[in-house]
């Protein structure tokens, strides 16, 4: 393999035609279903749909056949497929689908303006996850530009990953015959520690979720009435919340939600810790003088990707400050959002979440959970020697340092559905959202050039993936 050849093609087309592709698609609002129930009716989704297909229509790649899939009340899906010198399937995974706008963008800044200012490009969804088609193509594209021999590639990309990827089960059943048995999945849908070498995604966390509400009023009376007579509904919340979480620490408290770290993952940690060091938690916006929870990076990567965490997201019931008056609040409403270990049991951890808030109200409260989300995480098949070799080798030539490893804290539902329908494949999950990407919030950005070396990089594993027979 012509590693400069390789390199040029991917250069020249990210530079001439995926970029201003992708520059573009961030101008289009296409968010998720779950923050757009009218994406129908906006026609944003179909959009994207239109120009993701024309452009891949257009590369220079033999064979490429594309379907847009829509299967009825569904999101659509393209599905592109790439005969290659043997049926010996890589199976491609992206989502064409955005997070919704978020407040609190820097001023000339915003999810829907793309920018370009020095490596970045700002704004929604071209790192989460706009990219990945165009790379896989590039990707192949540079690999038939010389004549590298590969298998044959299908290529998915869905429309509702932001909203839990609820259609693609119904895709991947749908399209089976087509797709056949894969024995590489590749998903450009993950994270990176740093801009300076390949992280491979050894693991992913699970959700559970949902909505929780203390109820102890039928109106709000006036608290120097009720105060010492009425519970106070947001303390009720607390004594709660105190079930799972240890307030002083953060850990979270019941067996039910944790699992025992293998040995390998530890090992892991430890390696991408000290390669990492404090810039682990440097790269968080705190404010002066906060601290993270602790200063060792083995054990702050372990607690982010293998332990447990509760995170309030939202809040009902409580009025802003200036509107607050000497009022005991009817009820108060928070949103629970507890990520899990990689191989705990979604639904059954959601169980015990809700049995844990419901049961023994205090005051006798009227206490209601509602599951909003139930998701197990996934961890990673030990790599092959091929898939271990070609990862290291392509790390060494395309970022000039070794390939890393180290699991996600996030959650990303249709790994765990792959890995269950494909459980003879090998996988590589990757992606471009390192520091500062801030992907779901303000201030969004892709990194380029580590866009352009991933690239890269996957066009070698594929070559890598034929030639291993």
């Amino acid at each position: 393999m012509d590693n400069t050849a390789i390199q040029s093609y991917v250069e020249r087309l990210w530079d001439q035609s995926i970029l201003p592709e992708l520059t573009e698609y961030v101008r289009i609002p296409n968010k998720s279903p779950a923050f757009d129930p009218e994406w129908r009716a906006h026609g944003y989704m179909e959009q994207v749909v239109a120009r993701f297909s024309d452009w891949a229509r257009r590369q220079p790649i033999k064979g490429l056949e594309l379907e847009v899939i829509r299967l009825e009340g569904r999101t659509p899906l393209l599905f592109i497929d790439i005969p290659g010198a043997s049926d010996d399937c890589v199976l491609l995974y992206g989502h064409m689908d955005k997070q919704p706008e978020m407040t609190g963008w820097n001023p000339g800044l915003g999810p829907w303006t793309p920018v370009l200012e020095d490596d970045r490009l700002y704004g929604r969804g071209a790192a989460d996850d706009g990219y990945s088609m165009f790379a896989c193509l590039a990707a192949i594209g540079a690999l038939g530009a010389q004549s590298i021999p590969h298998g044959r590639c299908a290529i998915m990309i869905e429309a509702c990953e932001e909203s839990g990827s609820y259609d693609l089960p119904a895709y991947v059943d749908h399209l089976s015959n087509r797709i056949g048995k894969p024995s590489l999945v590749i998903a450009l849908d993950s994270g990176c520690a740093n801009y300076e070498q390949l992280w491979c995604t050894t693991s992913l966390r699970g959700l559970a979720g949902g909505t929780l509400k203390v109820e102890v009023l039928t109106e709000g009376v006036h608290s120097g009435d009720a105060g010492g007579v009425v519970p106070d509904s947001f303390r009720i919340v607390r004594r709660l919340l105190s079930r799972i979480e240890d307030e002083a620490t953060g850990n979270i408290l019941p067996a039910d939600f944790h699992v025992e770290i293998p040995a390998a993952r530890r090992q892991q940690a430890a390696a991408a810790g000290a390669a990492l060091g404090e810039s682990l938690y440097t790269r968080f916006p705190f404010v002066p003088g906060t601290r993270p929870l602790t200063m060792d990076p083995t054990e702050l990567i372990l607690d982010r990707t293998w332990r447990p965490a509760l995170s309030i997201i939202g809040a009902d019931g409580l009025p802003a400050p200036a509107a607050a008056g000497n009022v005991m609040r009817p009820t108060t409403t928070l949103k629970l959002s507890l990520r899990l270990p990689p191989t705990s049991d979604g639904a059954a951890a959601t169980r015990k979440l809700q049995s844990l808030m419901e049961q023994e109200p205090p005051h006798g409260a009227r206490v209601s959970f509602e599951s909003n989300w139930a998701a197990s995480g996934w961890n990673a098949p030990a790599l092959a020697p091929w898939l271990e070799q070609s990862l290291e080798q392509a790390s060494q030539t395309c970022f000039g340092k070794p390939a890393a490893y180290m699991g996600e804290g996030g959650t990303i539902p249709f790994t765990n559905m792959l890995g269950e329908r494909f459980p003879d494949a090998q996988f590589l999950v990757t992606g471009v959202l390192g520091p500062h990407t801030n992907a779901h919030g303000p201030n969004e950005f892709l990194h380029i050039p580590t866009g352009k070396r991933v690239t890269c990089c996957v066009a070698r594993v594929i070559a890598d993936h034929f030639r291993r027979r």
